[in-house]
């Protein structure tokens, strides 16, 4: 179902759009952290730590993936804004081809590539099998993973934010089901999680599918479907930066990982616990981040400037209270839920728990200043302008792996806990910036709605 968001309440518009995409990411995390309780609970500590050793050059190619995808839905919601449905479908027939390109070669590079770059990584020798079974299976999904973000991220262009909501919760559920029965079941070891996580996935991306094809505007006829360099070049240029972005935060993530990975076996488990939680912190920031970028574009289409203005507001206040409560949420409970994942002798249990729990705590506090970094971002991309984001990633990258090599040299393996947080503030710094820079150049030009009687 198709939403205008152009006209009603910035607020209002906001939330509806947000809400199901919470509940999506909500059961997306939640089957991403049923892989992660059955393999800590059924395999043991050591199959937990190759999970988590693998999560960075995960973030890496999906993440890229994701990018992809997200960039090529801003000016489906610019066409759908302005009413040019002609448009529209000649952009979506130029997706489905870049789709089907990017996910052969990232198929054939991930699964030749991945062990190399386990190994690039010091991913510890007693646990770089299960590591490597358990990825390899991962990007033999890619497939997937790009159509069912094609696919979502139309969807969400359109204003439509409830039907990848219902793919995830098939997803999810499914993937319940699977992880209990390859792993418990079957005794596939770490790999049938994998292959869980990927056949849930497919269930995802075809429930996706069936929805695109009932939307008329979505209707792809044979002429839409003939390649055009101009509208490819398009593409490319909103969505290649954004997947570069998304690449770059990657790679501070993983010179992390190494540095992690030589503190052993216990402070590796521990980090893996609580970034599994990572996705919780985020889950709302994610949201709004998605509605924000679908109204701005749609809003930008319509050439309504002062909405534009009002939605951030909105978005903004609601992204603060709720990172707030979201933290608050952590501190008091975050023992029991990291308790789910750790499991193991109790001298061992214990020792996991402090680093899981401190890390976990320091990102509780500092969590409103990822909220903004999510909507000030997306604003930016709604806008069209993909270049900052990706720049803001650069900075990302540099601080991250700045304080993980430097500031553990002062402060020990305390340094570490706080890579995260400085990324963050580094890319809030400079999103923020852009968009008040953007947002002043935007309404000195002609043809744009300033107020609301224009």
């Amino acid at each position: 179902m198709t939403k205008d968001m152009t006209s009603g309440s910035p607020m209002k518009l906001v939330l509806h759009f947000a809400i199901p995409l919470m509940f999506g990411n909500l059961f997306q995390q939640f089957y991403s952290m049923v892989d992660t309780v059955i393999v800590g609970r059924f395999l043991g500590t050591s199959a937990l730590a190759a999970v988590g050793s693998t999560g960075s050059i995960n973030f890496l190619i999906v993440g890229f993936c994701i990018g992809v995808c997200s960039g090529f839905s801003i000016p489906v919601a610019q066409s759908f804004g302005s009413k040019s449905f002609e448009d529209l479908r000649r952009f979506v027939g130029n997706i489905l081809w870049l789709a089907v390109g990017f996910s052969l070669l990232f198929t054939v590079a991930t699964v030749a590539l991945c062990r190399p770059i386990l190994e690039w990584m010091d991913t510890p020798a007693d646990i770089i099998d299960d590591a490597y079974n358990y990825i390899v299976v991962i990007f033999l999904g890619i497939p997937t993973i790009i159509l069912y973000n094609a696919l979502a991220s139309l969807l969400r262009a359109l204003g439509d934010s409830k039907t990848p909501l219902y793919a995830i919760v098939v997803a999810a559920l499914m993937n319940v089901v699977l992880d209990l029965l390859f792993v418990v079941g079957f005794h596939w070891g770490i790999a049938g999680a994998a292959i869980a996580t990927v056949v849930s996935q497919v269930a995802s991306a075809i429930y996706c599918f069936l929805n695109v094809r009932r939307i008329s505007i979505l209707s792809v006829q044979r002429q839409d479907l003939r390649p055009e360099k101009v509208l490819t070049l398009t593409l490319l240029k909103l969505g290649f930066p954004m997947a570069l972005q998304n690449a770059i935060i990657a790679v501070g993530s993983m010179v992390v990982q190494f540095v992690i990975n030589g503190y052993g076996m216990l402070f590796l488990a521990g980090f893996t616990a609580t970034n599994k939680l990572y996705g919780i912190l985020e889950i709302a920031a994610t949201s709004y981040g998605f509605a924000v970028t679908s109204y701005v574009g749609q809003n930008l289409g319509a050439r309504l400037v002062h909405r534009i203005k009002q939605g951030l507001r909105s978005a903004v206040a609601i992204a603060l209270v709720t990172s707030v409560i979201i933290g608050l949420a952590m501190l008091l409970f975050g023992r029991l839920v990291l308790g789910l994942f750790i499991s193991g002798e109790p001298q061992q249990v214990e020792a996991s728990m402090q680093i899981a729990y401190h890390y976990l705590s320091i990102m509780s506090v500092c969590l409103p200043i990822l909220y903004m970094l999510h909507i000030y971002r997306s604003a930016l991309m709604g806008l069209g302008d993909t270049v900052v984001p990706m720049f803001s990633g650069v900075a990302e990258m540099v601080v991250r792996i700045g304080v993980a090599l430097l500031l553990p040299l002062a402060l020990g393996q305390e340094g570490i806990y706080y890579a995260e947080v400085g990324a963050w503030t580094a890319a809030a710094v400079i999103l923020v910036t852009a968009y008040y820079l953007r947002m002043n150049a935007l309404s000195k030009r002609k043809g744009f709605a300033l107020d609301e009687k224009q």
